[in-house]
């Protein structure tokens, strides 16, 4: 079960964006997936259409023991197909270290989940702290996201050196970072600079697709649909950017590609 962690160094770079784009991605070739929403602003849960949930992630991680978190998942108004442990304004308070497996409260909820899942995606806090530190003890991939602008550079050199740090000390199933420019606007000339700066520190670290700006991202995340529902020639342009970005990060795209 692919588990892939969507994390940011600072928010506005649109991280939730791009993980609801992965999950529509997912969607649209029926698979099934779960969304974990770790960020306590919940813009992932509410861009789901979960409202007012019985329980949260604040309450999973409160109480890590298997099939708890299983209580927790529930649907979205995408279907089915697409469920959610949602997250709510709490989880700020877990994003401190909290006793000596603090780091690891996320891996242990999700031991027993049912293997019903072909792809579990987790949407972390715009921080390397805590949330996110469990994020990646859970995940076996990474993805950076990042904006082509002045502090994209440092941002991302932090966070795929943290996600070495815990691949290489505490989670050998974690593999190496990805980075995806998101907000692009080719046309403009800090950002063509700014994603030349990018592609020459980290060479195929950072993917080649490119997410570029377009209002129909959020008209759809409003409308509660994914991308690939939105009948527009923007919604049809990033639904192929997302089926890209979700090929290369696929398990099998990184053996055979």
């Amino acid at each position: 079960m692919q588990t892939l962690a969507v994390l940011s160094m600072k928010g506005g770079v649109g991280k939730t964006t791009v993980a609801l784009g992965l999950a529509s991605a997912a969607w649209q070739r029926g698979e099934r997936v779960l969304v974990i929403d770790l960020d306590p602003q919940g813009n992932a849960t509410m861009g789901l259409g979960v409202t007012d949930p019985e329980f949260t992630m604040n309450d999973v991680l409160a109480d890590p023991r298997p099939g708890i978190a299983a209580d927790a998942i529930v649907d979205s108004t995408w279907g089915n197909r697409v469920q959610v442990l949602a997250a709510d304004r709490s989880l700020e308070h877990r994003n401190t270290i909290e006793g000596p497996l603090s780091s690891q409260r996320l891996r242990i909820a999700l031991g027993n989940l049912p293997r019903q899942y072909d792809l579990v995606l987790i949407d972390c806090p715009p921080s390397l702290g805590e949330m996110t530190r469990n994020a990646l003890h859970a995940a076996t991939d990474a993805l950076v996201v990042t904006e082509p602008a002045y502090f994209a550079l440092a941002g991302a050199e932090q966070a795929v050196e943290a996600v070495d740090v815990i691949r290489l000390a505490s989670n050998p199933m974690l593999n190496p970072a990805r980075i995806l420019l998101n907000r692009v606007r080719p046309t403009v000339a800090e950002h063509r600079n700014r994603t030349a700066e990018l592609r020459d520190a980290f060479g195929p670290v950072v993917l080649e697709v490119e997410v570029p700006e377009r209002n129909a991202i959020t008209q759809a995340e409003s409308a509660g649909m994914p991308i690939h529902a939105w009948d527009s020639p923007a919604g049809r342009e990033l639904g192929t950017v997302f089926d890209q970005v979700i090929a290369i990060m696929s398990p099998r795209k990184r053996l055979w590609g």
